[in-house]
């Protein structure tokens, strides 16, 4: 056989390649556009204050709603002495389910719970749960999430 026909055996195979890699690419980008979000902020509450608390709620509606909720993905995550807000008895609690009604993520540090020996039982029913409030953090902002610490 030639150096002709293998080169071109060698060029139609390569050819073949590049088309499937292209399409595979082409369709890859699709499907994950169509799942995520163009705008993904995270927020974090640390403190046994209800100030802070309120500021944070304030802004995770805020933004969803100036931006547009399906065009952004909020999250809020909750550890340290923050905890006190997802609990039942929080002052906060009514607001919390509004945000999670409108498809805020509110999360709870399960490390914090077990810590301060606080049970799913005593959390509000709308409260998520990650099972490290830092680790959560850093992974969001690995993925892109913008973060935001009142």
């Amino acid at each position: 056989m030639s150096k002709l026909f293998y080169s071109a055996t060698i060029a139609a195979a390569l050819f073949c390649v590049g088309i499937t890699q292209q399409s595979l690419a082409a369709d890859q980008p699709a499907t994950s556009q169509a799942q995520a979000k163009p705008n993904k902020v995270i927020f974090s509450v640390t403190d046994n204050d209800k100030g802070k608390w309120n500021l944070v709620i304030n802004n995770a509606a805020a933004v969803q709603r100036n931006v547009g909720p399906k065009d952004i993905d909020v999250e809020v995550v909750v550890w340290g002495p923050g905890i006190n807000m997802l609990k039942l008895e929080s002052v906060v609690g009514n607001r919390i389910d509004e945000l999670t009604a409108k498809g805020i993520k509110v999360v709870a540090c399960q490390t914090t719970m077990h810590e301060m020996k606080i049970t799913p039982q005593d959390m509000l029913a709308s409260a998520g749960y990650v099972p490290g409030g830092v680790i959560e953090l850093m992974q969001k902002q690995q993925q892109g999430w913008a973060y935001i610490r009142p």
